[in-house]
């Protein structure tokens, strides 16, 4: 790398301080990136990586905090106990390292070329995050269209994480916005010219993520404030500029940009790297959204049966059932989300049991095979596009009854649709 130049003022004790101490915590928690980035080799290595931390976190918990870590099979970055232990840990370390390094490393006048590295891995760290969080939206595969039982549940009764995902699937275009301005984001990061530009992008975007997730319970806190930190991290140092031009209006001086090599050769091939690694990141994003996409929910959509259907007519042991709200054995609604499952909703609850779903191989022919206790085994039958035919036992009983499916026209949610002129606000 270039070498240091002289230029560079001193800093003071504390600032050195603070700056081991970042620049251990930041690497701490972003690994291990980049090297679970590279292909089939990145994924052993962040499996290594997990295992490690599952076999330390629990010791930690029980030895030093006195609490119970239960082992998560994913990256460890959510609210759950394991999470919290975690970033404990990487507090210790991150303390460890500063106090050991400050011993080592007590003359050295600054740290202003291992700052400018550091930002280059927080850069490509955060623009790969927020760019695959962003193609999991431009291609929508985290906020999907709500699924059947969403709609007929009550507000009331959802989560408010749950309600958050209604609220975000219910508008498409919504969607694929937000993902292009977190993908706007970490593409702007890439390059050094445009870094600050992607970073202000990065902290509207996050601020929102942030409080989002804080507002309705999402168990993501910890990760997106770290990941808001990481893009302030990456403004501070233009933060002078910008009140200048903004608060005092005055004439702000272009950013001072080093080559970060002194070789004209070593910053080429920094940039071809550089170009190769984010298609790669961006590209790989994409495709396992497609993918997810098109393997869970455009799946559910083209199942047979996908959707509500209300009940018309259910005869039990050949005596045809009133349809009375108060009747608690009564089928109310059948709902199909998923291929293999089925849920059922009686008239007197507003709450969907979900059973098992066995198909038949045969034509417009289902059987509905649930717990084993329950003893049940039901035959559907299309016998019209809207309309299932059921027919089959249950606890002894036998059951015969017949569904339609609700139009989608009948769900304001689904078909209010786009307006450009309203004479008064469709609010109900």
């Amino acid at each position: 790398m270039e070498p240091p130049r002289r230029d560079n003022p001193d800093w003071g004790p504390v600032q050195r301080a603070l700056f081991r101490f970042l620049f251990s915590y930041l690497v701490l928690y972003n690994l291990p990136f980049p090297l679970d980035a590279i292909p089939v080799y990145g994924e052993i290595l962040e499996q290594s990586y997990r295992e490690t931390w599952n076999m330390v976190l629990p010791w930690v918990g029980e030895h030093i905090l006195g609490t119970e870590v239960r082992l998560r099979g994913g990256s460890g970055r959510g609210d759950s106990t394991y999470g919290y232990v975690q970033i404990f840990c990487y507090l210790i370390l991150a303390l460890a390292a500063t106090a050991v390094w400050t011993l080592l490393d007590r003359r050295r006048a600054n740290y202003a070329r291992l700052h400018e590295g550091l930002r280059v891995y927080v850069r490509f760290a955060l623009a790969a995050v927020i760019i695959g969080y962003g193609a999991y939206k431009v291609i929508p595969e985290q906020f999907g269209t709500p699924f059947p039982s969403d709609l007929v549940q009550p507000i009331g009764e959802s989560s408010p994480m749950k309600l958050l995902w209604t609220f975000m699937g219910a508008s498409i275009p919504y969607v694929i916005f937000t993902g292009a301005a977190e993908m706007l984001g970490g593409l702007l990061l890439v390059a050094r010219r445009t870094t600050l530009l992607g970073a202000l992008v990065c902290i509207g975007v996050l601020s929102n993520v942030v409080l989002l997730n804080l507002s309705y319970d999402v168990p993501v806190k910890l990760y997106s404030s770290h990941l808001l930190l990481m893009a302030v991290f990456l403004a501070a140092p233009d933060l002078r500029r910008l009140a200048s031009l903004f608060v005092w209006n005055r004439r702000v001086p272009p950013a001072e940009q080093r080559p970060l090599f002194a070789s004209r050769r070593a910053n080429r091939a920094a940039l071809v790297f550089r170009t190769v690694f984010i298609l790669y990141v961006t590209v790989a994003a994409l495709q396992e959204s497609h993918k997810n996409k098109l393997e869970f929910a455009d799946v559910a959509i083209r199942q047979r049966f996908y959707g509500v259907w209300e009940v018309e007519e259910l005869a039990v042991d050949g005596a045809v059932r009133p349809l009375l709200a108060t009747d608690e054995t009564l089928w109310r609604r059948l709902v199909f989300d998923w291929p293999g499952a089925v849920g059922i909703q009686y008239a007197h609850e507003t709450v969907i049991q979900e059973y098992e779903l066995r198909l038949d191989p045969g034509p417009h022919r289902y059987t509905l095979c649930c717990d084993p206790e329950w003893n049940a085994s039901i035959s559907f039958k299309q016998v019209e596009p809207d309309v299932l035919a059921l027919d089959g036992t249950v606890d002894g009983k036998q059951i015969r009854g017949r569904f339609r499916r609700v139009a989608d026209s009948r769900i304001p949610l689904l078909s209010r649709g786009f307006h450009w002129i309203n004479e008064w606000p469709h609010n109900r």
